[in-house]
């Protein structure tokens, strides 16, 4: 657990760093981030009792992964290391116990969170992971996926305007989604295996090269 925790903080780090080198001390609102992902993770769980809906899991647990990646940067503070931080992090999953809260009351209360404390609270994210039925290794699996999923956005003319999204008539996050679901997150090339995947994918132009 405590490995897992390091690795996904230090992908975490590398990716902030990337769009800012500076980013621990620029103290970003990341908890705005991740409050807004609560509202969109409710719309694809569904929320209109005036007409028929069903939740759609798979991408309410890919926005369960994005609110991740905006909690755990949120968690950062300067002085503070990685290993430190894992160590926080890791004794709130110690001592955390399940309420039992829906998915819709339980994002409500991760949002209310971020909104009162301008923070991020690792309970309410757990609470919110046993309402989705999503355990920690899958959580490991999906979070290096998307986080190598935005390097390749990056590496393909993200921050340019550059990226396609849409491949073959569906988004990126769907062709990410089938190849995390044939690969061994255990394996040590994991996510350069990932990466690998989605160059195999993504459109080229008549020169052939990517983005």
């Amino acid at each position: 657990m405590k490995q897992a925790l390091v690795t996904m903080l230090t992908m975490q780090d590398r990716m902030n760093t990337r769009v800012h080198p500076t980013w621990i001390e620029q103290n970003f609102e990341w908890y705005r981030a991740a409050w807004i992902e609560c509202g969109e993770l409710i719309d694809h769980y569904g929320y209109k009792w005036w007409k028929k809906q069903v939740p759609d899991m798979g991408q309410v647990r890919l926005e369960i992964v994005d609110i991740w990646h905006f909690g755990m940067s949120a968690l950062f503070r300067p002085g503070q290391s990685i290993d430190q931080l894992a160590d926080a992090i890791n004794a709130d999953i110690d001592n955390w116990q399940a309420t039992g809260a829906d998915v819709l009351t339980a994002t409500e209360s991760l949002a209310q969170s971020c909104l009162e404390s301008k923070s991020f609270s690792v309970i309410c994210f757990l609470d919110l992971m046993a309402a989705a039925e999503m355990d920690f290794p899958q959580l490991f699996k999906q979070y290096v996926g998307k986080n190598v999923l935005n390097f390749f956005r990056q590496d393909h003319g993200y921050k340019e305007g550059h990226y396609i999204k849409t491949w073959q008539g569906r988004e990126d996050n769907e062709h990410l989604t089938e190849i995390l679901d044939v690969l061994d997150s255990s394996q040590a090339d994991f996510s350069d295996e990932v990466y690998r995947q989605l160059s195999q994918l993504y459109p080229c132009d008549e020169e052939g090269t990517s983005g």
